[in-house]
């Protein structure tokens, strides 16, 4: 599994793509199905949909830009407790997709491991948060019709064909919450590209672009939305690293005289100057976001009073970007999901292996840092409880 993730950022270019591509414009790596071959197959989404009560958005149709109304392929269910939820009706929803309608799964990412450990990976490469989508179609009706996305996408074809036709930006790098729309798409796109299994395409935010599996097979991708990071979440960064000087903790003097207003303006002025004109800033920034990203959902049942000392017992960090230092007095510093830990030195060498995301066992890390067992579990509880790790018995 390990090889095909791996393989997605190195079929993109690896860092030449983020130095040349990224955010600049679309890119196309093709492969073949053995590239993706047990990454998520029909018989992975015929189990999500069996086994999870999945409630729309998160599991929906759509065809010709509008979603599918749920009573056309689900029936209301009451519970004896009267809570009421929708219970999936194969025939009917067969019946939808065959006559066009398009199948999504939101944040698949969270139901199935292997597209988790695809997203983890993206995070860690790419430095931002993803969310992996999943569609299916089986007509060349479009599910959605020509549109853009706030956020660039990474698609993976999984089975089947599907023709994406891409019309470029009439907004360069348009936002969620901005303050105007893109003007109309062009009649004619700048590429008309057929995806087959194992291809891969990148698309930057604000394409415009068409979809539909009009190559007579049916079609099975997942679409992986990348977090933006953009010049206003440096503003907002940055209004909150200078809340530690006084002047911007203090009132604007709106009734100030225009001499008390200047001044005050001045000064703000002054230190924004000053970070702006730092030669770290951006990396500052960036090693904010890192340590500030959510963790991933993982709970480490039945270990609810603490982390047991188990040789055998399964660590893994959670968060795909922690960030580990060395401060002046030798002691460890781990920052990640919003939390920070300060350790003896003696754990740097425990805390080393888990930065890539792979899992050890807490024998093998108390071995490598030359602790005691009880001194390793004391450690991961810490992260434990932290939400930044979970653990799990060995199977």
């Amino acid at each position: 599994m390990t090889t095909e993730i791996l393989s997605v950022a190195q079929r993109l270019g690896g860092d030449r793509f983020l130095a040349r591509t990224l955010g600049r414009s679309y890119h196309v790596a093709r492969g073949d199905a053995a590239s993706v071959a047990g990454l998520v197959s029909w018989d992975d989404l015929n189990d999500i949909l069996t086994h999870h009560r999945l409630e729309a958005p998160r599991f929906r149709l759509a065809m010709d830009g509008d979603p599918v109304p749920a009573f056309r392929y689900s029936r209301p269910v009451v519970t004896r407790r009267s809570t009421i939820w929708h219970r999936l009706q194969p025939s009917s929803l067969h019946e939808q997709l065959a006559s066009g309608a398009t199948l999504v799964v939101d944040a698949v990412d969270e139901l199935h491991p292997g597209i988790g450990r695809l997203a983890k990976h993206l995070e860690s490469w790419l430095r931002t948060a993803v969310q992996v989508n999943l569609y299916g179609s089986w007509t060349g009706t479009e599910g959605f019709g020509t549109h853009w996305d706030d956020h660039d996408v990474i698609v993976i074809q999984l089975d089947g064909a599907k023709r994406w036709k891409l019309y470029g930006p009439t907004r360069n790098a348009p936002m969620h919450r901005d303050v105007a729309a893109p003007e109309e798409p062009p009649e004619q796109p700048v590429a008309d590209l057929v995806l087959t299994a194992g291809d891969v395409l990148y698309l930057p935010r604000g394409w415009w672009h068409a979809v539909a599996a009009s190559e007579g097979q049916y079609s099975l991708h997942v679409t992986c939305g990348l977090q933006t990071t953009t010049g206003a979440d440096l503003i907002t960064w940055l209004s909150e690293v200078l809340r530690g000087h006084e002047v911007v903790r203090t009132d604007v003097p709106r009734f100030g005289t225009d001499t008390e207003q200047r001044e005050f303006l001045d000064r703000i002025a002054e230190l924004v100057a000053d970070e702006l004109t730092s030669s770290d800033l951006i990396s500052r920034f960036g090693l904010a976001r890192d340590a500030t990203e959510s963790a991933r959902l993982a709970p480490s049942l039945p270990y609810v009073t603490g982390v047991p000392v188990q040789p055998d017992l399964l660590v893994q960090l959670v968060v795909a970007r922690a960030n580990l230092s060395t401060l002046p007095d030798g002691s460890a510093q781990l920052t990640a999901g919003g939390e920070e830990w300060t350790f003896a030195a003696k754990a740097l060498p425990l805390l080393q292996p888990l930065l890539d995301g792979s899992t050890h066992s807490l024998g093998e890390l108390a071995v490598v840092a030359g602790l005691t067992i009880e001194q390793a579990a004391g450690a991961v509880n810490e992260l434990v409880a932290g939400q930044a790790a979970a653990v799990r018995t060995a199977r």
